[in-house]
């Protein structure tokens, strides 16, 4: 038999998150009504707003609801696919609405405003990502790109295709840039070798690579902070 989804209008007109965000604004609202909003509907027996509430006491925070796989999201935290595309799309838009930000301001200046364009793109996914910023004459960003995924080391990142993507874009500079999945952000040696690598090849093209940051759980490690990108 098809359940019967309990939708936010059958539940008493004060209660409706949908109304509240209209007559009071969104910052008025709770994390979960904000998401019960997003849901639309719930399950049998389970309104949209606790099925926010269990989501976010499964996951944690939103922090750690964004790091859940899509696949995962529908099945096993029950959403169901149109739901799971829903709420991904919205996390999607958050993260972009932040690089936006970043790039109105038209030039990377420092590390930690690189860091704040790299947080919400690498700090909680469960897998290693070697991304790369390409950058005009000015720092300005032109792209952000995934290049690898997987452990960081030698055999995985393959400086040919980083070059590919250099030449492609026309970038005068680099920021290069991974994550460490276990929060701890210490360069390993790999990371050591893989930077002085890279940085000699790309001079050879005339492009610098101004950084490299190491992205983590509550923080960050910059290369050229660290003054390991002199000389």
């Amino acid at each position: 038999m098809r359940e019967h989804c309990l939708g936010i209008k059958e539940m008493p007109e004060p209660e409706r998150p949908r109304e509240r965000c209209l007559r009071c604004g969104p910052a008025a609202l709770s994390t979960t009504e904000l998401l019960a909003i997003l849901l639309r509907t719930g399950t049998r027996g389970k309104t949209a707003l606790d099925l926010s509430s269990e989501l976010l006491s499964r996951c944690g925070s939103l922090r750690a609801l964004s790091a859940v796989e899509p696949s995962e999201l529908a099945r096993a935290y029950g959403l169901g696919p149109a739901r799971a595309a829903q709420l991904l799309a919205a996390l999607e838009l958050a993260r972009r609405f932040t690089e936006e930000e970043v790039r109105l301001a038209e030039t990377l200046s420092g590390a930690e405003e690189t860091y704040r364009f790299l947080k919400p793109r690498l700090r909680d996914l469960p897998h290693e990502v070697f991304a790369v910023i390409f950058l005009n004459q000015k720092h300005g960003v032109l792209s952000y790109r995934e290049m690898f995924r997987g452990s960081i080391h030698a055999s995985s990142v393959h400086p040919r295709e980083i070059v590919k993507a250099v030449l492609k874009e026309n970038a005068a500079a680099v920021i290069l840039a991974h994550n460490h999945p276990s929060g701890h952000v210490s360069p390993s040696p790999d990371d050591l070798r893989l930077t002085e690598e890279l940085k000699g090849l790309l001079g050879h093209l005339d492009v610098r690579v101004l950084d490299h940051l190491i992205v983590g759980g509550n923080g960050y490690f910059s290369f050229a902070r660290e003054g390991l990108l002199n000389g």
